[in-house]
This record gives structure tokens, sequence and C-alpha cells, in this order.
């Protein structure tokens, strides 16, 4: 942590900045778990999410039947007269369900690369065109493949009804080529900038006839409408000679398109935007194309090399949680469990993040949400994140999440003799560091106290104002960071 300017504002362990970085913020349970497992078993373990038991998050899930249904599923219940046609009801359910599965999920960075994917892959949800297809898509493409590699997980999208609707795809024929998907497939999906609009119109041609089926809403290959003739894509080429041979050419293009040098900087660098810095050290991005290419475009070597590179250890400080992290990182480090029944809390959550501009899954443009620091920067959008961490802390809003019936023993445990005590370990709970002598005198004073004040067991800031004191420390620049 070399930058003055977040010195001190959180601990030099690197348990916890694996945890901050790799989850979706430190939780008693969690920094318990990586203390006891050492960081790289935790790092083994984590990177097998299917090793990872998970009963909280599958019972909370269970609770939202909708949310991770096929499309034939879906159609069946409209056939049944169980939803209506076009009804959105799966896709609220997958949006309620993602902040759920980011604070109670045992499988925590499996969850963050879910999210990555989702954004990197982006078809907004809830939205009218994939009303059948988006919480298929989110089971049979994102969380298939979230830690497998990008090829298999490119090819799947590709192939998706949900992304060949967003995208247009499948209304893209021989006889006029739509090249949206084409387009977004080289400039947001894998190569970036560089490409011609030649090499947009090869890959719109090259596409067609990857369409779906109107009657099952299932993906299908349309031979019939497949635009044969030669194609030269960026250093790709295929003679693309039959219509039958069509969907064949379009694979090979993916396959390429994956690992090509350029895919490898753009998907490496994104990774490390994500969880080293807004602008990563050009020498990691550097050994992460290389272990990227190496492996074939397989995402866990490149996991692993990222997180226990010298350039990650060196990078605390140097992220901000985005507005949903904050949420989800609020919840996590309270400790507060799940409601014992009931999805109103679900709702809650969710409209936390959507009042804070970051609704879970609902970003319009292809790009997804932006995973920097300067995109977040507004009074009123730091103001909603200091609402919601009262409303969490106090238990005002949701109210049904599990807290325990005294904030301060559940928190800290007994007493302190002073205010100064109070706050310093009231800190060390929430941030992991206590603070500067300024910054605890400050908080004293709120009370109208000194940290050398004594607290007796009657004083409301052990009692009815003590989740103004949590509030506080969770409005710091020290919380904000991740």
């Amino acid at each position: 942590m070399d930058d003055p300017a977040v010195a001190g504002l959180l601990p030099a362990d690197p348990l916890l900045h694996l945890l901050r970085r790799a989850t979706f913020g430190p939780s008693p349970s969690a920094i318990a778990e990586i203390r006891r497992l050492g960081a790289n078993a935790w790092l083994d373990r984590q990177l097998n999410p299917a090793s990872i038991a998970d009963p909280v998050a599958d019972r909370l899930v269970a609770r939202l039947p909708l949310c991770g249904l096929s499309i034939s599923e879906i159609r069946a219940k409209v056939a049944a007269g169980q939803l209506k046609r076009y009804a959105w009801e799966p896709m609220w359910q997958l949006s309620f369900v993602t902040p759920v599965r980011m604070i109670w999920s045992e499988r925590q960075l499996f969850e963050v690369m879910v999210d990555f994917w989702s954004n990197h892959l982006n078809v907004t949800c809830p939205f009218g065109d994939v009303w059948d297809s988006r919480t298929d898509y989110d089971r049979n493409v994102i969380r298939k493949y979230a830690l497998g590699t990008f090829a298999d997980l490119l090819k799947a999208s590709a192939r998706h009804p949900a992304m060949l609707s967003y995208l247009d795809n499948r209304y893209s024929t021989r006889l006029a080529p739509n090249e949206n998907y084409g387009r977004e497939l080289l400039e947001l999906h894998t190569v970036g900038l560089g490409y011609t609009e030649a090499d947009v119109k090869d890959a719109a041609k090259l596409l067609t006839g990857l369409t779906v089926n109107s009657a099952t809403g299932q993906y299908r290959y349309d031979a019939a409408n497949h635009a044969v003739g030669p194609v030269r894509i960026l250093t790709f080429a295929h003679a693309n000679a039959t219509t039958t041979g069509g969907e064949g050419a379009a694979l090979a293009l993916l396959d390429h398109l994956a690992v090509h040098p350029s895919t490898a900087r753009r998907i490496v660098s994104k990774l490390c935007v994500r969880f080293v810095a807004d602008e990563p050290p050009a020498t990691l991005v550097t050994k992460l194309v290389k272990v990227y290419l190496d492996n074939r475009s397989a995402i866990v070597p490149v996991l692993r090399a990222l997180f226990t590179s010298p350039e990650f250890a060196a990078s605390v400080g140097a992220k901000t949680r985005t507005p949903l992290e904050d949420l989800a990182a609020t919840v996590r480090i309270l400790g507060y469990g799940p409601p014992a029944s009931g999805t109103k809390s679900y709702d809650s959550l969710y409209w936390m993040a959507r009042n804070a501009g970051q609704a879970p899954l609902f970003w319009g443009p292809p790009n997804g949400y932006p995973d920097v620091a300067a995109a977040w920067a507004s009074p009123s959008g730091l103001l909603v994140r200091w609402n919601f961490h009262l409303s969490l802390a106090a238990g005002y809003w949701p109210a049904d999440l599990a807290k325990p019936a005294d904030l301060m023993t559940g928190m800290i445990g007994a007493r302190p003799a002073t205010y100064g005590a109070l706050i310093d370990a009231t800190a060390k709970r929430l941030l992991g560091v206590t603070l500067g002598a300024a910054q605890t005198a400050a908080l004293a004073a709120f009370y109208g106290k000194t940290p050398t004040s004594q607290l007796k067991p009657n004083d409301p800031a052990v009692g009815w104002m003590y989740p103004y004191l949590m509030t506080m420390l969770l409005n710091s620049p020290n919380f904000a960071l991740r």
C-alpha cells in the first residue's frame, strides 16, 4: 500500500486483502475460515466451487423457484396456464436472487466471476425479448462456464437464444445480415477496438443461420438462411462454402477469437481491473496474457496467477466498491443472516441497489456495468449508500434479517470501559483497523463525549444509538475501498 492517500485506511493483512477482492466482502465466518485454511488452501477451495457445500444459498434460491428455469420449463408453465406468455416473473426472480447469492453463498469467488461474466457478456435483465431465455442463460451459460474456458463460454453465449435475441442475430439472414452481434462480438466480447467495417460485415455474414426456433424458443441452426462465401475476419479466414457447414465455420471463428492475443489482453485486463486496480500494472497484464494463452483460455490458471502475484499483493487500497458490492459487503461484514422465511428482504435488497444506481443485471447497453471508481463518484450516490448503511445496521430495512438482539455485544462482546475503546473495538470489527486520534475524537464528540469518557451501561451509545456508530464507520473511506 504505497499510496499515502490510502495508507492506514485498510489493514495490511494479506488474508483480508484477498477476501476483499475475491469475495463480495469479508464476513466474520469467511475471516475465520481463511485464517484457519491459509491463503493457498482457501483459494484452492474457492476455485473448485463444486467442492463447497452451499446449503444456505441453496435454500434461499429455492424460495424463488422461477429464477433457474429452462426455456422449455418456462414455456411449459405458459402452456399449463401457470405463467402468462411474455411474463417477466422469472427474470425478476433472477434479479432479486442475485444480491442474495452475493451475500450468503459460500462459493464467493464463483459468484464474483458470475457477476464479472454477466457484465462482460451482458444481456439486460429484465428485458422483453428474453422473457423465456434469460434465466436459462444465467444457468447454462454464465454459471456453467464461469470458471471454465472462455472459448466454451463464448460459444455457449453465441448459441443461446438470450444473446441471439438481445443482439438481434436471430433476425439475421443471408438476404439481410444484421451486424449488431457481429460488431459486439468483436468490440466487446473478444478483441476490442482495432477491427474494420469489413471485419464486421464478414462476421455478420458468417453468423447468419444462428437463430432461435420461434415455436420452441430454443437455439437452432438454420442452414437455409446462412450466407455462403469466403470470409476474412482479422486473422481468421474461411471458405464458408456450404450452408450445411455454416455453423461449424461460425464456431471455428469463435474458437479463433477466444485465443486471439488481443482477446487474451482484453479479458486479462478486465480481470485485473476487477481484482487489482482501475489502471492495472502492465507487468501483470503481460504475465497473465501468457498464462491465458498457454492454457487455451482456461480461467482458473489466470485467477490463480493473478491472486498469487506480487502486483496483487501490492494493490491494497487500489480499488473502490461499486454500489452493489457496497450493499453486499455491508450485510456480510455485519454478519447478519438471511430471513428465516419468505422473500420480502430479497426485494428490499434489490431496490436498495437500484436506488444506488446498480440494479443487479439491469445495465441496458451491451457493455455491462463499469468497474472503475470514476463511474460511481457522485454525491447523490454516496448519500444513498450512507442511507442504506444505517437501514441495514439498525435493522430498519430489511427488517427480517437475522441480527443480534443486542447489537453492541453481538458486534464486539462485552461493553468497553470508555468511548474510545468502544470506537476502537467497533472500528476493528467493521473495518479491520482502528482510527486515528482525530477521527476517534470526532466520533466521541458525536455523542457529546471524549475518547476517555467513561461508558455507562445505560448510555445511548451502547443502546439505541449504537447503530449510528456502526453507520459512521461504514460511511468512512475505509469501508468504501475494496
